[in-house]
């Protein structure tokens, strides 16, 4: 659906992409993440045509990008513009009629949007009255109202409140079920973990890692495992000898324990298992798997510390 080749863009001499190259496939929902000033929100413009990258190239649908292909995104910016002494419902239409939609075609998206959001009731408030979280959805609904194929959304999550962002992330699903391509910027890591299937984390200008989620995760796996127990602790500590190291313990009461590992040179959990059987009753066992928030700093982190020794 979208190739992003080689991007570089500078302001004032100030680099802000460096040869940035990715790639989502259709149907997908591809992250975008990085910390503030890594150049996410310019590389969404470049994508939008909004500015002009100093190199590189875009194609859409496997040819190169032109102004006509803007009319299968939508786009929904970080900054919430909105023109306050409309209403909702002119808005909407306005905007719908902006990406080539008959009236006609405009009024019906606008229905099923707005009883879709339970938003009927704000119809003839003017844009200005909204609260943060009202206004939000009324941009949302005005960047989908098109049906565009490629959605790319710069913060979505702003200003929601936890039952609101959950239905946001209910719809974005819904949409790649429905064959939507879907481009996301965002520092919810929570929502990344939940809906993207790939992701790319730009620091200072250039991309430091891509891959699926379930990669960038095992990228950084520390070896550590959560195990869930009924026994005696001692005989637990004895049967794990010199391969395996205690990190942490909880008692759960009635002679019950959660521990966790970590695991010694070349051992594997099978190992972990062979060496508990027949000296604790096992309730459990996992994998710690690390957070896209701990990818996230540990590469941002290790990063910094790389440049700061050279």
């Amino acid at each position: 659906m979208l190739e992003v080749n080689q991007i570089s863009k500078s302001f004032f001499r100030k680099e802000a992409l460096q040869d940035v190259s990715f790639k989502v496939n259709t149907g997908e929902i591809y992250g975008v993440l990085g910390p503030n000033g890594a150049g996410k929100t310019t590389l969404i413009r470049v994508i939008n045509r909004i500015v002009a990258p100093d190199s590189g190239h875009i194609r859409f649908e496997g040819v190169l990008m032109t102004e006509k292909h803007l009319e299968h995104i939508g786009y929904l910016p970080e900054e919430r513009g909105m023109y306050k002494n409309m209403t909702v419902q002119d808005h909407a239409m306005f905007l719908g009629r902006l990406r080539g939609l008959s009236n006609t075609d405009a009024k019906q998206k606008v229905d099923y949007w707005f009883d879709k959001f339970s938003i009927n009731d704000w119809r003839k408030k003017r844009i200005e009255e909204l609260s943060k979280g009202m206004a939000q959805k009324v941009q949302f609904i005005c960047a989908v109202l098109h049906e565009p194929k490629l959605l790319i959304l710069d913060e979505p999550f702003s200003g929601f409140d936890p039952v609101n962002a959950e239905i946001i992330k209910n719809e974005l699903l819904q949409m790649k079920h429905n064959g939507k391509t879907i481009l996301l910027s965002t520092h919810n890591m929570k929502s990344v973990e939940e809906i993207c299937d790939k992701a790319i984390l730009i620091n200072e200008s250039r991309k430091v890692a891509e891959g699926t989620i379930s990669e960038l995760q095992s990228s950084i796996k520390t070896g550590l495992y959560s195990v869930k127990f009924r026994g005696n602790m001692i005989a637990f500590v004895n049967a794990l000898w010199t391969g395996f190291e205690v990190i942490d313990k909880d008692i759960l009461g009635d002679n019950r324990f959660r521990v966790i590992v970590k695991m010694r040179g070349d051992k594997k959990f099978d190992d972990l298992l062979r060496v508990l059987i027949g000296q604790v009753e096992i309730e459990g066992a996992e994998e710690i798997i690390p957070s896209m928030q701990d990818v996230f700093v540990d590469i941002v982190s290790n990063k910094k510390m790389v440049e700061d020794e050279e």
